[in-house]
């Protein structure tokens, strides 16, 4: 994996995010993916069930701002820290931490942290 490929990827994930297309959504995941909304929570599994389960919690289109930066990657696994931001009244903020198993150009394994800043 290439920092572009991990890019690449969230670049993608991010246009997902947008438009809950669920043909946008399939094309991040492996068919036998694993989905960790939270760490400590059992994962989504298979790409059909991901795709399922996003579009339950979807935000809607223009409802966050999203910011990230590449961590590390190798063999692999790569590490993405972001900010995102709901425009809701009042607005919210989270600080996320992901970690990105990718098989080639999509995940295999994705597992998220994400804690609410206090107003």
């Amino acid at each position: 994996m290439k920092e572009k490929d991990l890019d690449r990827w969230v670049e993608r994930y991010r246009k997902a995010w947008e438009s809950n297309e669920p043909a946008d959504v399939a094309a991040l995941w492996t068919e036998d993916a694993a989905w960790y909304r939270r760490p400590d929570e059992p994962p989504v599994l298979g790409r059909d069930a991901i795709v399922s389960a996003w579009l339950e919690v979807a935000d809607g289109p223009g409802e966050t701002t999203f910011e990230y930066e590449v961590l590390g990657f190798g063999d692999g696994v790569g590490f993405v820290r972001g900010w995102t931001t709901y425009l809701t009244n009042p607005p919210s903020e989270f600080s996320n931490l992901w970690v990105i198993r990718l098989d080639k150009d999509r995940a295999h394994e994705f597992t998220e942290w994400w804690m609410e800043k206090p107003l």
